[in-house]
């Protein structure tokens, strides 16, 4: 049995306590109905017009993407290989996204037999190939958080903070499995336990998330999660591309104030890290830990290679409102692989009921 719950990471989420902008300014509860959480794609491009893939734009409710594609598999006739979608949707919430069906005959079948209670269509075109993981331009949010408790001037200016600011780039919770086993199961997997070839990249994936957000954690904590260390290596914003370390110069500052570039911090694996001085002072003594130390020997021995991700999460379009006293609707653009759950959680304490949340 791992010991997870060793000195380091032993709660793969960031402390609750450790919120960049402060003490909590409310209390809410979420997802009192499916309507309340709505997520919807931004797409990433246009269809060609023409090519053997189906492309469909659905709307869901109540259902995860997994069952979404299993039912559309089982619509068009083929193998569930032969769906694609950009990304993962959460069950307990009402979202819209791109699906694609590869279909070489270049026949659709009729769209009005696609009868699966919860999921509709609401545009199709043909496209040239098959939608890759990662191929949209973010995601767009519409929370209503009810039973709203809280200064309601407090909230505001909270809100205010995190337009201004942005909020830390933490993975959520919902990256680390039910109560946060995922870290349990990737020491295991570590120490040679068998796990499902399926299983295997989610561990992976888990375990370099736990070592990002200790890192991020330490920055909050250091209140240098948005300002920059010496040896600061920079992320372009919008991409994965990075730069530096190079001296912090007016224009880095006019870029970072400007959100065109962010502080990184490390995605574990084989190599050096990038960064020098400070921050590379500052990562490995957040990583010097007995766990995370089993973590990191544990990517580089699956030989994963080094890579970087922003320390810091931009809202954009963040806009609000109060639809009575107690419940106030929030909606933001996201980019792929992030979490509004760390949005939320810069408020205050948010209660969910239905699980993890996000996308």
């Amino acid at each position: 049995m791992s010991d997870a719950g060793a000195a380091g990471p032993a709660d793969s989420a960031p402390a609750a306590d450790t919120r960049a902008h402060g003490e909590p300014v409310l209390s809410a509860r979420m997802r009192a109905a499916p309507e309340d959480f709505f997520v919807e794609e931004l797409a990433g491009f246009e269809p060609s017009g023409s090519g053997e893939h189906l492309l469909l734009t659905v709307q869901k409710r109540g259902m995860n993407t997994a069952f979404a594609a299993r039912s559309i598999a089982q619509w068009a006739g083929v193998d569930d290989m032969a769906i694609g979608y950009a990304g993962l949707k959460d069950r307990h919430a009402v979202t819209r996204q791109r699906f694609s069906v590869h279909l070489p005959r270049k026949v659709a079948p009729d769209v009005a037999a696609l009868q699966v209670d919860g999921l509709q269509v609401l545009e199709q075109a043909w496209h040239a190939k098959k939608l890759p993981r990662g191929a949209l331009a973010g995601n767009r949010f519409v929370l209503v958080l009810r039973d709203v408790v809280g200064d309601p001037a407090a909230i505001e200016a909270r809100l205010q903070q995190i337009a201004r600011r942005g909020v830390p780039n933490f993975f959520g919770e919902q990256r680390f499995g039910r109560d946060g086993n995922n870290l349990g199961k990737a020491l295991a997997m570590f120490e040679a336990r068998r796990v499902r070839r399926d299983e295997r990249g989610m561990l992976l994936s888990a375990a370099r998330s736990v070592l990002f957000n200790q890192v991020l954690q330490a920055r909050v904590e250091a209140h240098c999660w948005d300002t920059p260390l010496k040896g600061e290596v920079w992320m372009l914003d919008g991409s994965r591309s990075v730069f530096g370390p190079e001296p912090v110069t007016p224009e880095i500052e006019q870029r970072l104030s400007a959100f065109d570039i962010h502080p990184s911090g490390p995605l574990w694996g084989r190599g050096e890290l990038r960064s020098k001085d400070d921050a590379l002072e500052l990562e490995q003594g957040a990583l010097a830990d007995q766990v995370s130390m089993r973590l990191r020997a544990g990517l580089e021995q699956a030989g994963l290679k080094q890579g970087r991700r922003s320390l810091r999460l931009r809202a954009d379009a963040l806009r609000w409102h109060w639809l009575d006293a107690a419940t106030l609707e929030l909606s933001f653009n996201l980019p792929p692989g992030t979490y509004a759950t760390v949005v939320l959680a810069e408020l205050g304490a948010v209660f969910d009921g239905s699980g993890p949340s996000g996308a």
